[in-house]
Order: C-alpha cells, then sequence, then structure tokens
C-alpha cells in the first residue's frame, strides 16, 4: 500500500457515522439510476489503486474530493462512498458493498476482481459500460427522430381535417368531392371523431414495442429480429452480452461459469439464447459452435463464424476481447447507417402526407369553384 499518502479514513468514518436512513435511500436511487457518475469513480479508483492505495485509502480520497473536503457530505454520490466504505469495514466485497448503488452486471463484474484484481476489474467494467452507452446514443437517435416525425405527420392531418376542411365543405355544402378532394374531407371527418385513436396509436405501438422487446421470445422473435427495431436491440443486446463475457473470461472466470452469471442478471430474450449455448457447450461444443447451433443468429452471424475460429485458439481471452471491440466499432457505424435509412424513410412519409394534403385542397378549392360556376 502507498504509505503517507493517506488520511486514516478520517472523512470517511465521520460520514459513515451520520449516515441517516432516510438520506440514504434517496442517495441510492439517485446513484443507482446515473452509470456516468459511477463511471466516474470507478476511474477514479482504479487509477489510486494502480498507485498502489488501499481500496478504503482510495475511498477516503474520492470522497473528500466528491465533498470538497467535507463541506458538501450530503451530495449522493459522497453518500454512496460513505455507505461503500461501512460496508467494507463490515467484511463486505466491494461487489457486496454495491448493492443496491449499482445493476447486479456491474456488481457482478467487480466480484471477479474482489480478490484477484480490482483495478483490472474496475477498468473492464468501465470499458464495457462506456461501449453500451457508445451504442445505446445511436440506436435511441434511429428511433427518437422517426418516432418525431410519424407523430408530426398526425398532427399535420388533424390541422388539416380539423381547421381547413371544414370551413370549405361550409363554402360548398352541395358540392360533391371527387378524388383526393373526396379521400381529404373523408379523412377530416375520421380524425374529428377520432382523434384520440390517431393520437395515440403510435404511442401505443411504441410501448408495445417497449413492453415486449425483452421478453418475446420463440421461432416469431427469430424471424423478425432481423427487422428495425428489434434488429437494432438484438444489436444492442449482442454487443453488451459479449462485452461483458469477454471482461468475464479476460478475468479468468470459465465460459460455462460466465454464461450462468450472465444469465442471471438477463431478461428472458437474452436468457432463451444463454440457455441454447449453453445446452450444446455441455456436449463439448466450443462458445462458436454452440452459438451455431443454436439458429438464432446470435449476436451476430459473421461474429459466430469468427467465435467458432476463436474459440479453438490458446489466446481465446484477447481474441474475444478484440473481437468484441471491432464489433462494437462496426456495429456503431452500422446503426448510424440504419439511421440514417429510417430518418430518410420517415421524411419521405412525412412529406408525402403533407403533399397528399395540400394537393387534396388544391382540388378541393377547384370543385368549389366550379360548383359555385
Amino acid at each position: 500500500m502507498a504509505e503517507g499518502k493517506t488520511s486514516n479514513n478520517s472523512s470517511l468514518n465521520k460520514a459513515m457515522k451520520s449516515l441517516g436512513s432516510f438520506e440514504v435511500a434517496f442517495a441510492r436511487f439517485r446513484v443507482s439510476l446515473s452509470t456516468p457518475a459511477r463511471l466516474k469513480v470507478y476511474k477514479k479508483l482504479a487509477s489510486l489503486l494502480r498507485n498502489r492505495f488501499s481500496l478504503m485509502n482510495a475511498l477516503d480520497i474520492v470522497y473528500d474530493s466528491i465533498t470538497n473536503e467535507g463541506k458538501n457530505t450530503s451530495e449522493p454520490m459522497a453518500i454512496a462512498i460513505a455507505a461503500w466504505g461501512k460496508a467494507l469495514q463490515n467484511g463486505l466485497a466491494f461487489s457486496d458493498a454495491l448493492k443496491g448503488w449499482a445493476p447486479s452486471r456491474e456488481r457482478l463484474m467487480l466480484s471477479v476482481g474482489d480478490v484477484s484484481d480490482l483495478e483490472s476489474a474496475l477498468l473492464n467494467l468501465i470499458k464495457v459500460a462506456e461501449g453500451t452507452e457508445k451504442m445505446l446514443k445511436p440506436i435511441i437517435g434511429a428511433i427518437t427522430y422517426p418516432s418525431f416525425l410519424l407523430l408530426m405527420s398526425v398532427l399535420v392531418i388533424y390541422a388539416i381535417g380539423a381547421y381547413m376542411v371544414p370551413p370549405m365543405e361550409e363554402a360548398a355544402p352541395n358540392a360533391r368531392w371527387q378524388g383526393t378532394a373526396k379521400d381529404l374531407v373523408a379523412v377530416s371527418h375520421w380524425i374529428q371523431e377520432n382523434w384520440i385513436l390517431a393520437f395515440s396509436f403510435f404511442p401505443a405501438v411504441f410501448l408495445t414495442i417497449y413492453g415486449t422487446i425483452g421478453i418475446w421470445t420463440g421461432p416469431t422473435r427469430k424471424a423478425i429480429d432481423d427487422c428495425p427495431p428489434w434488429s437494432l436491440y438484438k444489436m444492442f443486446m449482442g454487443i453488451t452480452w459479449l462485452l461483458s463475457l469477454s471482461a468475464l473470461i479476460k478475468g479468468g472466470v470459465p465460459i460455462s461459469v460466465a454464461l450462468a452469471s450472465l444469465r442471471r442478471d438477463s431478461n428472458r430474450y437474452l436468457v432463451e439464447r444463454i440457455d441454447k449455448a449453453m445446452d450444446f457447450i455441455k456436449n463439448g461444443d466450443n462458445l462458436g459452435q454452440a452459438l451455431a447451433k443454436s439458429k438464432l443468429n446470435f449476436p451476430d452471424k459473421d461474429v459466430v463464424a469468427d467465435l467458432k475460429i476463436y474459440a479453438e485458439l490458446d489466446n481465446f481471452e484477447e481474441a474475444l476481447d478484440k473481437l468484441a471491440n471491432e464489433w462494437l466499432d462496426e456495429s456503431a457505424e452500422a446503426v448510424e447507417a440504419k439511421a440514417s435509412m429510417l430518418n430518410m424513410v420517415a421524411m419521405f412519409a412525412i412529406s408525402g402526407i403533407i403533399a397528399w394534403a395540400v394537393f387534396g385542397v388544391f382540388e378541393m378549392q377547384d370543385q368549389i369553384t366550379s360548383a359555385m360556376g
């Protein structure tokens, strides 16, 4: 340990004695939802551990930094660090001290280094979390903008149907509408009578997809897994899983144990894929062969083909780590390409709807003029 570089945990000890149950509960809620804040602390801890500080001393130093030498002790992350220190003094491992403060996936990855090398476990966790974040942002962008445009198209149709068409109908009450004008009038009547349904349709579809995307399994899910937005979810889950698996194996965890550990923290979608792979691994197949025989093309057809080769190499841990990071970069580019395509389709859709509505309004004007003539 680094002698002469510690503060004997004085600040942390004092903070641990003054923790209230309500403060801890609120701080736990805030910290559990703030991945960037946790990663920032993990990076500081890894840096201090690299410089031969003990974990308790590292926590004390980070606590002093966050609280400005004890002046802002009500910060959620400061309370978290104090609680972690208290748990460590009670004999818990660091991964156990984080229970309730961090997702179980993070705690699982840190448990690998509790005894052997916590610094490396922290660095692996940071890499996985940053990789996951790198994929999450473009995926959210790929879904959010097209969804916004679709809702805007409904709003445009409603505005035209509710505010432009009725006055024109009143101007020619006996007109017999034809062509696009007839269609526009019909849509106008429908949307005025069913505007709740019109505005709730897309949100209901999105909520249904969101609610079922992690639990829908079986042959029907496999058939649709390559279509957006399910293909984006498959890519995200595949990368997160492969990065986590790589980190665990790199930490010395056997493949079967790593898969079983990741399974405990997975939803039904991922559990189905892990279980099928584990069945073949138990029969002697390597990871790539097992994923290929599961016939789910998870995490990706090309990745599975590479894993069949790499699993036979002596340096499988390094090869898997390299494969996971290369696929992360390639997938980020693929998501951006899919996002551009979805955005283009949405733009064409809303442009077509506006053009149809405008053309219908012009036809109504022409037919009103003809009726008056």
